[in-house]
């Protein structure tokens, strides 16, 4: 999945706002959807506005149940 990163201020931890587009059932319209999840960055390397792509992986923490593949665009 690819998103944005929203939050660095935890160690090792940052917050991935990812946004998708699904089709409304009686309206047909597509409606976008925002899911944020924890994920999990070794070098702490991710800031706030990074464009991130995140996979799942096995439970880390309470809620960190994805990593950090790669910065795909850094912000400006």
């Amino acid at each position: 999945m690819v998103g944005t990163v929203t939050s660095n201020k935890a160690n090792k931890t940052v917050t991935v706002l990812v946004e998708r587009l699904v089709k409304h059932r009686l309206y047909l319209k597509y409606v976008r959807r925002r899911t944020k999840f924890a994920a999990h960055d070794e070098r702490n390397d991710c800031r706030i506005g990074d464009k991130v792509l995140i996979s799942e992986s096995r439970p880390i923490s309470k809620t960190k149940r994805w990593r950090v593949v790669k910065v795909v665009e850094k912000a400006v």
